[in-house]
């Protein structure tokens, strides 16, 4: 005799899945500063990237399922430059990007019976602070427009709560990282006091170039931005007047897999 679920209870049971999964990732920083927008992820893979650039003005960033977001990555890829290359380069825009992840997520998890345990940002960096775009879309398709920070993971509320109390708009590039790092190091989840810079992963979106604004901040360049945010965050005795807070710890915590930095087996969320 056939086994009979309601709609309703399916969809019920596939966002709790997917949600579950999502949880186990490590937290992920999008946040906006001054000269343009920032990514920041607790993650010591150098060949497995939770943040990409997309298209010139473009990034992406996401935690889950790495073969599955990864999979998106490329997908969008490919629909910036055939769009680029059939219409023109400014056709190409965070909120079409946006749009198209969304209907392909929303597609997958009322047609399929495993939802992708993803959930991304798409960030677009403008001309001036207000141009600037950031969309936050979920597992069920669902798109959020996001302004001045988001964060995503295991503990997003929490972290969010944390760059809410610290954030404030005009933020350098050194005071953005402070405020993202003292946002992750208040989740006690068991990891390191202090996060150096082979176990994160942080790029950014400049506002001034040509063309490609996407760049990664890695080895000295980015250990003195961790010693200047966590020297201003000391000296101001916490978060300061203008958002700088405490160098931090890890975002979450990851059972393995295919995830960047996980262990064999789990189910690859990070």
């Amino acid at each position: 005799m056939p086994f009979y679920v309601s709609p309703e209870q399916a969809m019920k049971d596939k966002a709790d899945y997917a949600r579950k999964n999502i949880a186990r990732g490590r937290n992920t920083i999008v946040i906006q500063f001054a000269d343009g927008i920032l990514f920041v992820a607790p993650n010591p893979s150098r060949a497995l990237h939770k943040i990409s650039e997309i298209y010139d003005r473009i990034a992406f960033a996401a935690v889950g399922m790495y073969n599955e977001f990864e999979n998106l990555r490329k997908a969008g890829v490919r629909y910036a430059d055939f769009n680029g290359y059939l219409y023109d380069r400014n056709d190409v825009t965070a909120l079409g990007l946006a749009n198209a992840y969304a209907q392909t997520l929303g597609t997958i998890f009322t047609e399929s019976n495993k939802p992708y345990e993803v959930e991304i940002v798409v960030a677009e960096v403008g001309d001036t602070p207000e141009r600037d775009q950031i969309y936050r879309i979920t597992f069920d398709g669902s798109v959020a427009d996001e302004h001045g920070y988001v964060a995503m993971g295991g503990q997003a509320d929490q972290v969010a709560a944390a760059l809410k109390e610290r954030y404030s708009d005009g933020l350098t590039l050194t005071g953005a990282l402070g405020v993202a790092l003292a946002a992750l190091s208040g989740q006690e989840n068991g990891g390191a006091t202090q996060l150096t810079a082979s176990q994160l992963e942080v790029a950014v979106l400049n506002r001034t170039g040509e063309h490609r604004r996407f760049r990664r901040l890695t080895g000295a360049r980015l250990e003195a931005l961790l010693g200047e945010a966590r020297s201003s965050g000391a000296s101001a005795g916490g978060a300061s007047a203008d958002g700088t807070g405490p160098g931090g710890g890890a975002g979450g915590t990851e059972p393995g897999g295919t995830e960047p930095g996980g262990e064999p087996g789990g189910s690859g969320s990070s």
